[in-house]
């Protein structure tokens, strides 16, 4: 028994040697390379802890490809070379993997145009984590920007994952800029001169507000009179603020223009029911 165990080790120390030296070297191979994509990170960082800047949004939506990519690749490497340590003939594997890919591409030509898609939407930087978008016909933040798929999170929290196969348009809300444009009806009565002075002192309070100020880019805009409606006309207000600002400016510009309107006893116009009664009383 003992001779036996002797013969054995002698014939397969070598193998196990190289074996655990090419595991250790993989995983070597994998620590670095994770550190070379984290320091992507580390450069596009602002150093702003409470905002997400450009830059840090591609730099995050790349680093995790390149994390998916480079485990995929040094283990399927790794794996090719333990078989090789273990006496198997790597030749009729290659080959098969090349038939096996043909056959794949045949077969599954969603999965690769969804591949090639999500190469190009990256390359293009087209969409990164933390845009609010819609493509597909659903709307939400980007979660996540995979080779196949896309993760988008609506404001419900329902999670959408779409195949980027199926992106042929995307409206991104986030890119850059974005725009907070109210349009607010004011009833035929009033002065219309004296209706945009409100929405300008609004306007300029809120430049003045440091609480907003920094969300704004630029300065209130007042384009006037862009309707003519039915029971109102409509007066226009908008501002160009931070990507993901927008609907924060808005709302409070909502609830200020609303506010000095009713200071200033100006009438926002709205739909009601007059009922009628005849002499016998009924409706």
């Amino acid at each position: 028994m003992t001779d036996t165990i002797r013969a054995w080790v002698e014939a397969h120390a070598p193998n196990t040697i190289r074996i655990v030296l090419i595991l250790v070297l993989a995983w070597l191979v994998r620590r670095v390379l994770r550190s070379i994509i984290k320091r992507i990170e580390t450069i596009s960082d602002d150093g702003d802890p409470h905002t997400t800047s450009e830059l840090e949004k591609r730099a995050q939506t790349i680093s995790r490809i390149l994390k998916q990519a480079s485990s995929v690749l040094v283990w399927s490497i790794t794996i090719m070379l333990v078989l090789g340590e273990f006496g198997v003939d790597l030749k009729p594997i290659l080959a098969g993997a090349g038939i096996l890919g043909l056959a794949v591409g045949f077969g599954a030509q969603t999965l690769v145009k969804d591949v090639i898609t999500g190469f190009f939407i990256l390359l293009e930087n087209q969409i990164r984590v933390g845009d609010t978008i819609t493509a597909a016909g659903c709307t939400g933040e980007v979660e996540a920007v995979n080779l196949r798929t896309t993760v988008l999170r609506d404001l419900d929290g329902t999670t959408h994952i779409i195949p980027n196969s199926s992106i042929t348009v995307v409206a991104n809300a986030t890119r850059d800029w974005a725009r907070a444009l109210l349009d607010v009806g004011v009833a035929y009565k009033e002065d219309i001169d004296r209706c945009e002075s409100v929405l300008r002192e609004v306007g300029s309070s809120f430049e003045k507000d440091p609480a907003f100020a920094r969300k704004l880019i630029g300065p209130f805009e007042y384009p006037g009179v862009v309707k003519l409606g039915e029971d109102a006309v409509i007066l226009r207000v908008v501002v160009k603020t931070q990507p993901h600002d927008g609907p924060a400016v808005l709302r409070e510009l909502r609830r200020r223009v609303k506010k000095a309107f009713g200071t200033a006893g100006i009438e926002i116009p709205f739909r009601h029911m007059k009922v009628v009664r005849d002499r016998e009383g009924a409706a």
